[in-house]
């Protein structure tokens, strides 16, 4: 399967609030290859990619925090203008629609990490465009 799993949790948006959850992580020895942050008003959303997310999920519930394992889909798209439309184009095409982007380039390869409803439909579409699915293993050795 080439999903990739995340693990997010649910926080208050303060200061310091983004150094207690690292600080958790790091006490945990768990290691962040990738995160995103997503606030509106008092509260927030933080999603990592790391090497040990079901013991990162573990530790966020034992500290009391709100927490989920989400899957989404890492896309490597060429490192050009239009790749994100092309994606969002032949998804939307289809009736799917992109709840969650974030992109990077790193080694010459540019990376969309997608959530959407439906990571079946989602697949298949990007698959029959001919684009590659990056695996959970990959997607932490870059």
């Amino acid at each position: 399967m080439s999903a990739v799993r995340l693990v997010a949790v649910f926080a208050e948006n303060k200061p310091g609030q983004t150094a207690r959850i690292a600080k958790i992580l790091a006490d945990t020895n768990i290691n962040i290859r990738w995160v995103t942050i997503a606030a509106s008003g008092g509260f927030g959303v933080m999603k990592f990619l790391v090497n040990d997310c079901e013991l990162a999920y573990q530790a966020f519930k034992h500290q009391g925090l709100v927490a989920s394992l989400v899957e989404v889909l890492a896309v490597e798209v060429p490192d050009k203008v239009g790749s994100l439309q092309a994606v969002a184009d032949c998804l939307a095409a289809k009736g799917i629609n992109l709840d969650n982007t974030s992109g990077f380039v790193s080694h010459q390869r540019a990376v969309l990490v997608i959530e959407v409803h439906d990571l079946p439909a989602a697949r298949a579409v990007l698959v029959q465009q001919g684009l590659r699915l990056l695996t959970q293993e990959e997607m932490l050795n870059l």
